[in-house]
C-alpha cells in the first residue's frame, strides 16, 4: 500500500525514466519497479513498436510481458508511417489517462529522442524546401551516407556527435536545415522544455563498454539461434520502409543481396550494435538528471533512491 506524506503533493504525478545502452538490462529493472509500486511500462524503444519485428529488436520474452502492463510493444505495423511526433503525442494521451489511477508510472528504453519527446517535448524546426529535400535524397543515392556525414561534421559538428550517423533520414533532415538556414540543425534545439504535468525521475543504468560489448555479441548470436535469419527473409521485400532501416535487418538484407558473406552480416550487425551503444552512452550522458547505477546494483538500492525523491511512503 503506497500512501502520500503530506496532503499538498497530493496532485504530483511520477514518470520514472530508465535509461542506458542496449543489452545492459533495462527490462528487467524496468519490471522490477513495476511491480514494487504496482504500475505500468510505457516503451520508449523505437525499434519495438513494430509487430513484424519480432527477433531482431529484442521484445520483451512472453513472461515479462505478462509480469507487468506494457504499452507500445509492437503497437504498430512497419506499413504505418509513426514518427517521433506521433510518438509523443500518443504517450503524452495515454499518461493522462494512467495518471488517473497510478501516481508513478515507467518509461524504458534507449531511444534518447523518444525519451527526450515524452520528458521535454520536441523540437520546432524551419520548414526545408522540396527542392533541398529531393536534392539530398538524389545525393545520397548517388553518392552513399558518407558525403553527407562529412558534410554534416563540417555544418554542425554538435549534432554530428549525437546523431545515429548510419540512419540517412536523420542526416538528410539535419542536413536540409543547415542548407535551408545556413545554421546549424542544433542551433534549433531548444534550451527549455515543454510544460509537463508530471516529474520526472531519471534511473540510468552503466557497467564497463568491455562488457556492454560482450553482451551485444552474445545477444546477436541468440537472435541468429532464434531464427533472426529466417525473420529477416521475410521482411526483404519490403526493406525500402523506414521501419526496416534498423540495425539488424540492413546488414542481412546485403547478405541476401550478395554485398556481404553471412560471418560479413553477423559481424557488421555486432558491430553497429556497438557504435549504437556507444552513442547511447554518448547522448544520455548528457542529460544530469541521470542517477546512475551500476548494472549489478541491488534494486534495494534503486528502489530507495526513488522513494527518496517521490512523496510517497509505504505503510
Amino acid at each position: 500500500m503506497l500512501s502520500l506524506k503530506n496532503n499538498n503533493v497530493l496532485n504530483n504525478k511520477f514518470l520514472i525514466c530508465i535509461v542506458g545502452p542496449t543489452a545492459i538490462g533495462k527490462t528487467a529493472l524496468s519490471i522490477k519497479i513495476a511491480n514494487h509500486f504496482s504500475t505500468e511500462i510505457i516503451s520508449a524503444d523505437s525499434r519495438q513498436f513494430y509487430k513484424e519485428m519480432n527477433i531482431g529488436t529484442a521484445v520483451p520474452s512472453s513472461e515479462e510481458l505478462a509480469a507487468a502492463p506494457h504499452h507500445f510493444i509492437q503497437n504498430r505495423s512497419i506499413f504505418e508511417n509513426y514518427s517521433v511526433g506521433d510518438f509523443e503525442r500518443d504517450v503524452i494521451n495515454l499518461l493522462d489517462s494512467l495518471f488517473e489511477k497510478h501516481n508513478v508510472l515507467v518509461m524504458v528504453g534507449g531511444s534518447g529522442l523518444y525519451v527526450d519527446a515524452v520528458v521535454k517535448g520536441l523540437d520546432k524546426f524551419p520548414e526545408v524546401s522540396n527542392e533541398i529535400k529531393e536534392t539530398l535524397k538524389q545525393e545520397y543515392n548517388k553518392f552513399g551516407i558518407e558525403p553527407l556525414q562529412k558534410e554534416l561534421k563540417e555544418k554542425d559538428p554538435l549534432y554530428f556527435e549525437k546523431v545515429d550517423l548510419q540512419n540517412h533520414h536523420r542526416v538528410i533532415r539535419a542536413l536540409g536545415v543547415c542548407r535551408a538556414q545556413e545554421l546549424p540543425y542544433s542551433s534549433f534545439l531548444k534550451a527549455e522544455s515543454t510544460a509537463r504535468n508530471f516529474q520526472t525521475i531519471f534511473i540510468g543504468l552503466t557497467a564497463e563498454r568491455e562488457f556492454v560489448y560482450n553482451r551485444i555479441n552474445q545477444r546477436v548470436d541468440i537472435m541468429i539461434e532464434e531464427g533472426l535469419i529466417e525473420e529477416a527473409k521475410l521482411l526483404h521485400q519490403h526493406k525500402s520502409l523506414n521501419a526496416l532501416q534498423t540495425v539488424g535487418y540492413k546488414e542481412l538484407f546485403w547478405y541476401f543481396e550478395g554485398d556481404y558473406s553471412k560471418e560479413q552480416a553477423l559481424e557488421e550487425i555486432k558491430k553497429n550494435t556497438r557504435r549504437f551503444a556507444k552513442r547511447q552512452g554518448t547522448w544520455f550522458r548528457k542529460n544530469e538528471a541521470i542517477n546512475w547505477f551500476d548494472y549489478q546494483t541491488p534494486i534495494s538500492e534503486v528502489i530507495n533512491l526513488i522513494e527518496n525523491i517521490l512523496p510517497i511512503s509505504e505503510n
